[in-house]
C-alpha cells in the first residue's frame, strides 16, 4: 500500500470514488445481471437458450428456471460488492491518501468473486458455474466444441470475451500494480505496467481466440468435404475465413496504438502523422467490417443484401421473414445502436487514447457501453440461431448447429 503524497494529485475525482479494481468488479458483475436478463426475456419469447447451447434442462424441470438461478447468482455477488463499496467510501471519504492505502478492500472482493465461480457451492448455481468454467477453459485456448456438444455456447462466450477485452486489460493492470512496489492498485492506472506491449497483447487475446475458432471451423469443413459421401450444405467454408479476417482486423488497431503511445521515430521509421493515419484506417476497417458482420451474418438481416431481397414484401425493409421480437423498430434501433457503439469501441481498444479522458470515468463509460452493446447483440444473435434451427438458415450462411440432427434433440432429459 503506497501512500506517497507525490502520487495523490494524479487521482481524479472518479478514481477517488471508484478505483480501477472496483471498476473491473462492477463490469464483471454487470455481465452476470445482463446474462440473466437475456435468459429471462428470451424465455418469454419461448426461445430455448439452454437447448441451443446444449445445457441440461434438469434445473428447469425441477422447478427453478435458468434465468431465476442466474438472477440469484447475480444478487449474491452484488451484495458483497455493495457492502465493500460502502465500507470503502466510509473509510476513505474521498481522500487520496486513504484511497491509496485501502486497496485491500477492492482486491479482496475480486478474490471473493473468483472463489464464487470456483468453489463447488450447490446453492450458487453449481451446475451453471461448472458449465461456464468448462466452456471458458476450452475457449481460452481457442478451442471449440462440436455442434452436438454445444458449439454455439462456445462461440457466444468467446464473442463476449472480445467485449471484455479492455476490462481484462484493466484487470491485469490492477493486479500488476498490486504486486508492484511502486504503486497502489487504487492509484491512477499505469497501463504500461509490465511493459509497453504486455497490456496490448492481453487485450488482443479474445480476438485471437475467435480467430482460432474460425480457422478450426474452416478446417473441419474442408475435412468433411474430403470424406467419402460427405456433403456440406454450407459451401466450402469461405465465410469462416471472412469471419477470421474480421477478428484479425482488431490486431492492427491495438498494436499501432501501442506504437503511438511510445512513439519513437528512430525505431518506427514512420512519421507520427503517418502512423496515426494508418491506425485510423484500421479503426474504420475494424468498426465497419464488424458492424456489417453483426447485421448481415450474426443477425441474418437483409440490409446489406441485394435490392430485391432487401425490398422483399414478405418482410419489413432490410429485415427478414421470420422474427420473434414484437416490433420492427427493435431491429432498426439495434442496428443504429450497434453502429454507433462499434465505432466507439474500436477507438477504446486503443491503449494510447487513455489520455483522451483525464477522468478515468470516460474509459469506464465506454467499457459499460460495450457490455450494453453485447447484451443487446446476444438477444438478436440467439433469436437468429433459433430461427435457423426451426426454419433453416439463409442459403449462404454459416451453420453453427448441425441441421442434420433432429430438432427434438434440443430437448434434454
Amino acid at each position: 500500500m503506497n501512500g506517497d503524497p507525490a502520487v495523490e494529485p494524479e487521482l481524479d475525482t472518479f478514481s477517488l470514488i471508484l478505483p480501477l479494481p472496483y471498476r473491473v468488479a462492477v463490469i464483471l458483475v454487470l455481465g452476470v445481471w445482463a446474462w440473466a436478463v437475456n435468459l429471462h426475456y428470451l424465455a418469454i419469447l419461448k426461445i430455448d437458450v439452454a437447448g441451443l447451447i446444449r445445457y441440461s434442462n434438469r434445473a428447469t424441470i425441477a422447478g427453478s428456471s435458468h434465468h431465476l438461478r442466474s438472477y440469484r447468482l447475480a444478487a449474491l455477488i452484488s451484495i458483497p460488492l455493495i457492502i465493500s463499496l460502502l465500507l470503502f467510501w466510509s473509510i476513505t471519504h474521498g481522500q487520496a491518501s486513504l484511497v491509496l492505502a485501502w486497496e485491500i478492500l477492492p482486491q479482496s472482493y475480486l478474490v471473493l468473486l473468483a472463489l464464487v465461480f470456483v468453489l463447488p457451492l450447490q446453492r450458487l448455481s453449481k451446475a451453471g458455474r461448472y458449465r461456464f468454467l468448462t466452456i471458458l477453459k476450452r475457449v481460452s485456448i481457442g478451442g471449440i466444441a462440436d455442434a452436438q456438444d454445444g458449439k454455439f455456447g462456445d462461440i457466444l462466450l468467446a464473442d463476449v470475451l472480445t467485449s471484455y477485452a479492455k476490462v481484462l486489460g484493466d484487470l491485469f493492470v490492477a493486479e500488476c500494480m498490486l504486486f508492484s512496489r511502486k504503486y497502489s492498485s487504487t492509484a491512477k492506472p499505469d497501463r504500461g505496467c509490465g511493459g509497453a506491449y504486455l497490456v496490448p497483447i492481453i487485450i488482443s487475446i479474445p480476438s485471437l481466440i475467435r480467430l482460432r475458432q474460425c480457422l478450426i471451423e474452416f478446417v473441419r469443413i474442408r475435412k468433411s468435404m474430403k470424406q467419402p459421401g460427405g456433403s456440406i450444405p454450407t459451401g466450402w467454408g469461405g465465410q469462416h475465413l471472412a469471419n477470421a479476417l474480421k477478428y484479425s482486423s482488431a490486431f492492427p488497431v491495438i498494436f499501432l496504438s501501442a506504437l503511438q503511445r511510445g512513439y519513437d521515430p528512430n525505431k518506427i521509421g514512420m512519421s507520427e502523422a503517418g502512423l496515426f493515419r494508418l491506425w485510423l484506417f484500421f479503426v474504420f476497417l475494424n468498426s465497419f467490417y464488424s458492424f456489417y458482420w453483426d447485421v448481415a451474418k450474426d443477425w441474418d438481416l437483409t440490409m446489406f443484401s441485394s435490392t430485391r431481397e432487401r425490398n422483399n414484401p414478405e418482410h419489413p425493409w432490410g429485415l427478414r421473414r421470420h422474427t420473434h421480437f414484437h416490433t420492427k423498430g427493435m431491429y432498426y434501433g439495434a442496428i443504429a445502436v450497434d453502429l454507433m457503439l462499434r465505432c466507439t469501441w474500436s477507438l477504446k481498444l486503443s491503449p494510447h487514447l487513455d489520455h483522451f479522458n483525464d477522468l478515468e470515468g470516460g474509459i469506464f463509460i465506454m467499457e459499460f457501453l460495450e457490455v450494453l452493446r453485447r447484451w443487446m447483440w446476444i438477444f438478436f444473435r440467439v433469436e437468429t440461431e433459433w430461427v435457423r434451427v426451426n426454419r433453416g438458415p439463409p442459403s449462404d450462411d454459416i451453420l453453427l448447429v448441425d441441421y442434420a440432427i433432429d430438432n427434438n434433440k434440443l430437448d434434454f432429459d
